[in-house]
């Protein structure tokens, strides 16, 4: 098996922020310190789905808003929020508005096209024929041009306010907040987009086989596509499914390994008609699951590691993988809680790089 050179020096983990149908509070309580206990074990950054119809996290701007307030150094994130539903001038308003709670540290994650469940959540959620509504990338670039702050009408528009006129933009701006967008690639058409646009890029264990029907070389392509559009300077954070078996007791390492196995036949071949490709879970010892990783031909041209967290686990068990994953497999990829820092901080200001 052929090793790569690797060096990560930002390591993140995605929750999905399940909760029992019956008792919502609890789960979202656990998710809330999820993220705590990730930020005092030296994870870089912390991110959240935002799904419908589902029990898991609806509201990703509502979610994280709570938890600015539950931890101080660890960046906030959304992979991702399907701009289909959104408005654009509101959804700026209201993640500006987590991001300064956060001090900075809120990055935003979007897809666009046609979002899931739209049968059923277009006519609540749209006025008229929402079949007619454009769910194109044109809607997530109104929405980055909402939070440059740039002031609406001329230079003569004022408006009258409590604290006198004003010249109205979109309040709060969050400075820098335009500098943390990104969109998450799975096709050459979205890695090219999010390139020529200035978006940083999340690419993860799901993808399109476009041109060939292996994984890696799919995502290979996929983001030589994004650096060759002009912007490789900008983030890349992928996105691995890692489920370690160290700390767990006896039963739930059978409960794992049961849990890869379920999900193996979907990484063999491409499946439905857009093709999609899985990349096969890295459920293991460490050991195992290193060596994995050193022959993952994506990771040695990236700098950031998204651990993704399964959505059928317990608390305790995501506490467990995360634990395992910081001081069993992290240092082995070149990440030390001082890089993670580093990281942290030249990421949410360039300048401190």
């Amino acid at each position: 098996m052929t090793t790569h050179k690797i060096s990560i020096d930002h390591i993140g983990f995605l929750t999905p922020g399940n909760y029992a149908n019956d008792n919502p509070l609890a789960g979202l309580e656990q998710t809330l310190r999820l993220l705590e206990y990730g930020e005092t074990l030296g994870f870089a950054s912390a991110w959240v789905r935002q799904r419908h119809l589902e029990p898991g996290i609806s509201s990703a701007a509502a979610f994280l808003a709570a938890a600015t307030q539950r931890t101080r150094r660890i960046q906030l994130g959304t992979a991702v929020i399907p701009i289909g539903y959104e408005n654009p001038y509101r959804l700026a308003e209201d993640l500006s508005t987590v991001d300064v709670l956060s001090r900075g540290r809120l990055n935003i994650g979007l897809s666009a096209g046609r979002p899931p469940h739209l049968d059923l959540i277009g006519p609540l959620a749209f006025d008229g024929d929402w079949s007619a509504y454009d769910f194109s990338h044109q809607r997530v670039l109104r929405f980055a041009d909402n939070l440059r702050g740039d002031f609406l009408g001329d230079a003569h528009t004022v408006i009258k306010t409590p604290f006198g006129p004003q010249r109205p933009r979109l309040q709060p701006y969050a400075k820098g907040l335009s500098n943390r967008l990104w969109y998450g690639g799975g096709s050459l058409r979205s890695a090219r987009w999010a390139g020529e646009n200035g978006f940083n890029l999340l690419i993860g264990n799901v993808t399109t086989g476009e041109q060939t029907d292996d994984f890696f070389e799919a995502q290979a392509r996929q983001l030589e596509t994004y650096r060759q559009a002009g912007w490789a300077e900008k983030r890349v954070a992928l996105g691995r499914v890692i489920v370690p078996l160290d700390g767990a007791d006896a039963s739930t390492r059978r409960r794992y390994l049961d849990y890869a196995a379920g999900r193996h036949e979907r990484t063999l071949t491409p499946q439905g008609e857009r093709r999609t490709l899985y990349a096969r879970d890295l459920v293991g010892t460490s050991e195992q699951i290193l060596e994995r990783l050193l022959a993952d031909p994506i990771l040695p041209h990236v700098r950031e590691l998204r651990l993704e967290l399964p959505y059928e686990f317990e608390h305790d068990e995501y506490r467990q993988i995360l634990d395992d994953v910081v001081t069993r497999i992290a240092p082995a990829l070149g990440w030390s809680q001082t890089s993670g820092e580093i990281a942290e901080a030249s990421s949410t200001n360039p300048a401190a790089a």
